[in-house]
């Protein structure tokens, strides 16, 4: 075990990657492409062999004890056993156990009648017999919610994950177990998120000779790949293939997700290349993952020509595949190739769902076509689809863009009849509305009502409205925004500081204005390229 000194060390994300460092470099030396591999004709590794600890017997008081409790346990007779609880002891609940664990449902019983008569005397030993027990009747889940809240209690203790791994070595033998209760250990971290915990127990287990399940290492690689530790799953998807570990279409589409988001574009391409190979029907999650990362990479004709693959080969697209390629054509700025292929998926039967009409909503509020924005949102309405806060921001903005603000007040207004709660993108798009009507005045109560109201303005926000103040000349609204940048830590832009510096001096505020850039300088925000004696060198001109 490491020392108690290296605790911070271990908690750092970076511990992972290197946790799996060796990992990489034997896959970097036995694989032969992404997706196969190859050991060395002489490569061995010789498990460690379980141990064969036994349990003293009972005997006298304890064996007498054992008897009759296990005697009211097959009866049911918990009235009887009940006055039995307080002569319990981990020692004796370990031997009824054992001689009851052909019956693991009446196990399970007399595990949770013990948890709740005191659940001290449910020890780490007690709790690894009933994880046997479940384990080897296959009853996975019941065996993950006790091992859940066992090691949500260890959580502050820092060498307990090795003592729960071993004392499921050390009563192996004893409960005749079954290999799947390391894979139950594994997998449970995977969905607690501890992935130390779960990359130390995939070591642990390899060392006596234990794999986990193919499902098991799914369940890791997708709490990777939500956590954004593409590294980190790539690096183990190599160390499944070495230690043969069979993957399934759902591993496989994960490590393509992996490598396109990683930027790695050309592996995941190989990678699904590969699936038939591996004798893998890729199906439509294969083909969507694959289409995002086209259009993550502008490759958009990419993208549409795999959409064409997918058709040829028999797997119908979904909404999923027609919501990736309408977003990508609706950054891109091509609406009419994005509405001519939300026909499509109409025609083809492929409901469109509230993703879908956002992103088009989106799009053309984007592009300044408010009333298109709001074709669609009637639309759905019409098609029974529900309309959520994004889809009504995207409304509100596309109408605030081109300053009609009563229309977008009435928007908001129905907010409160859908129960939908304005958030910081509402206020900001009201704020835009505000603003294109060089009402700083009335952008700037928006923005007090949006603090009010728990929100948070972003960079974008305060920068346009210290620029409303600074084209309406009113300097004084444009160094309170300034104030509420310098409070949040987010720099003005150069420009914007220049005109307000130039400003405050033309008003004769020369001496606030450097007293302004001073505080700026202090807290860094000091944007590059700001040359604060411009004012002056035009004035001498």
């Amino acid at each position: 075990m490491f020392g108690r000194g290296r605790v911070a060390t271990l908690l750092t994300p970076t511990f992972l990657l290197r946790r799996f460092s060796t990992f990489i470099n034997t896959a970097k030396t036995h694989l032969k492409s992404p997706i196969g591999f190859s050991l060395p004709s002489n490569y061995k590794k010789i498990p460690i062999l379980l141990p064969h600890r036994t349990m003293p017997s009972a005997q006298g008081q304890d064996l007498d004890f054992v008897n009759i409790a296990y005697s009211h346990l097959i009866h049911s007779e918990w009235d009887k056993l009940n006055k039995l609880a307080s002569g319990l002891t981990p020692f004796r609940i370990k031997h009824i156990l054992l001689k009851t664990r052909k019956d693991y449902v009446l196990c399970l019983e007399f595990f949770k009648w013990v948890e709740a008569k005191n659940s001290e005397l449910n020890t780490l030993d007690v709790n690894s017999m009933i994880l046997h027990i479940l384990t080897k009747n296959r009853k996975f889940k019941s065996a993950e919610s006790i091992l859940w809240r066992i090691l949500e209690k260890g959580l502050s203790e820092f060498d307990f994950p090795r003592k729960v791994f071993e004392a499921l070595v050390y009563s192996y033998r004893m409960c005749e177990s079954s290999p799947r209760v390391f894979d139950v250990l594994f997998k449970t971290y995977a969905h607690m998120k501890k992935l130390r915990n779960a990359s130390d127990s995939f070591c642990w287990m390899r060392e006596y000779g234990f794999y986990p399940t193919v499902e098991s290492c799914n369940a890791y690689l997708s709490t990777l790949n939500g956590l954004n530790r593409w590294d980190i799953a790539l690096a183990f998807y190599k160390e499944m293939l070495r230690c043969r570990i069979s993957p399934n279409v759902y591993t496989i589409n994960m490590v393509i997700g992996a490598y396109c988001k990683a930027g790695k574009l050309e592996m995941a391409v190989e990678v699904f290349r590969e699936m038939e190979k591996m004798g893998l029907d890729r199906n439509a999650v294969s083909y969507n993952t694959l289409i995002a990362g086209y259009c993550s990479k502008g490759l958009l004709s990419s993208g549409l020509r795999l959409k064409n693959v997918m058709e040829k080969n028999g797997i119908r697209p979904n909404d999923a595949t027609y919501n990736t390629l309408i977003n990508a054509l609706c950054k891109e700025g091509k609406l009419h190739e994005a509405n001519k292929l939300f026909r499509e998926m109409k025609r083809m039967d492929v409901a469109p769902t509230t993703v879908t009409y956002n992103t088009l909503i989106n799009g053309y509020s984007e592009a300044g076509n408010s009333e298109m924005g709001i074709r669609l949102f009637e639309e759905m309405s019409v098609s029974g689809v529900k309309a959520d806060i994004l889809t009504y921001n995207a409304v509100i903005m596309g109408l605030c863009k081109e300053g009609k603000t009563k229309k977008a007040a009435y928007m908001v207004k129905e907010l409160d009849r859908e129960k939908l709660v304005p958030n910081s993108s509402t206020f900001a798009a009201l704020i835009t509305g505000q603003c294109a009507r060089n009402n700083a005045e009335r952008a700037f109560q928006l923005y007090k009502s949006m603090i009010r109201s728990g929100c948070h303005p972003n960079g974008t926000t305060l920068k346009m409205l210290i620029s409303a103040f600074i084209k309406n000349e009113d300097y004084d609204g444009a160094v309170e925004v300034l104030k509420e940048m310098m409070e949040r830590a987010i720099a003005p832009d150069s420009d914007i500081l220049t005109h307000l510096y130039n400003g405050l001096c033309q008003c004769g505020k020369e001496e606030f204005a450097a007293d302004l850039c001073k505080e700026l300088e202090s807290q860094r925000l000091v944007p590059e390229g700001f040359v604060k004696s411009i004012w002056t060198s035009n004035r001498d001109i």
